[in-house]
This record gives structure tokens, C-alpha cells and sequence, in this order.
């Protein structure tokens, strides 16, 4: 059995995503004047996206928990988190905040982060028979 086909792999995922949107979301709540200044992103936008981010955390941390994972949510996360590097990107593409490298980094990693969770998630759901958690041949 490989790590990919292993019965809780979603769940580890899941519980992966919770754990980076809950400390992202609230590193951008606990210090969003200083993020907005070292960033260029404007405090708006990093308290809402915080916001978010934190209640995510939570829907990721119960689904994590069920058993079997809700496959139809986790297929939800996964578009989720393909928009929300999207999103990254094109802020960062647009040149209509005054992002600062930090900022692009920030951007930048956060649509690494979710493109790696995205696809591991896609890769779990695929490698596993719908509401068994079966693995199913490669």
C-alpha cells in the first residue's frame, strides 16, 4: 500500500489544509497593519481572506474527522483551492496594488501551498473507490 492509496490519506490532507489556512488566517488577523505594510496588501483584504481562512480551517478540521471523508466537499476543497491560487496569481499579475516582494512571496507561496494541497487531495479522491475508502488500482 502507498502513502497515496493509504485509507486516511484525505484525512491527513485535510487536516494539513486546516492546519496552514488556520495559521495563515490568523497570522493576517493577529497583525494585519504590519502585514498590510510589509506586503502592499491592502488590511481589507487581509482581514476578510483571514476571516475566511479561519472558517475554512474549521469545515477542513471536521471533515478531516469523518469517516469515511466527505468525497463531494473534498472535490469542493480541491476547486477551492485551484481558484484560490488562481487568485494569488492574477493579484499578483495585475499590477493594481503596490505589492511589495514580500508580498509577492506571500502571494506566491500561498499558491504553492494550495496548488500542492489541491493536487494531493485530487490524488486521494481518485484513489479511492467513492464511499468505501477503498484504494482502487492505479
Amino acid at each position: 500500500m502507498s502513502l497515496f492509496t493509504a485509507p486516511r490519506f484525505l484525512s491527513r490532507i485535510l487536516w494539513l489544509d486546516a492546519a496552514s489556512c488556520l495559521a495563515t488566517g490568523a497570522l493576517q488577523l493577529a497583525i494585519t497593519p504590519t502585514l498590510a505594510s510589509w506586503t502592499g496588501l491592502p488590511a481589507p483584504l487581509l482581514t476578510g481572506t483571514g476571516v475566511f481562512l479561519v472558517v475554512y480551517a474549521l469545515l477542513a478540521a471536521w471533515m478531516a474527522r469523518q469517516d469515511p471523508t466527505p468525497r463531494g466537499l473534498t472535490g469542493l476543497v480541491v476547486v477551492g483551492n485551484f481558484a484560490w491560487a488562481l487568485g494569488c496569481i492574477a493579484l499578483m499579475l495585475s499590477q493594481a496594488l503596490p505589492l511589495t516582494g514580500l508580498g509577492l512571496a506571500w502571494l506566491g507561496l500561498q499558491a504553492v501551498v494550495v496548488v500542492v494541497l489541491a493536487e494531493l487531495q485530487w490524488t486521494g479522491l481518485r484513489r479511492t473507490r467513492p464511499g468505501r475508502g477503498q484504494p482502487q488500482p492505479a
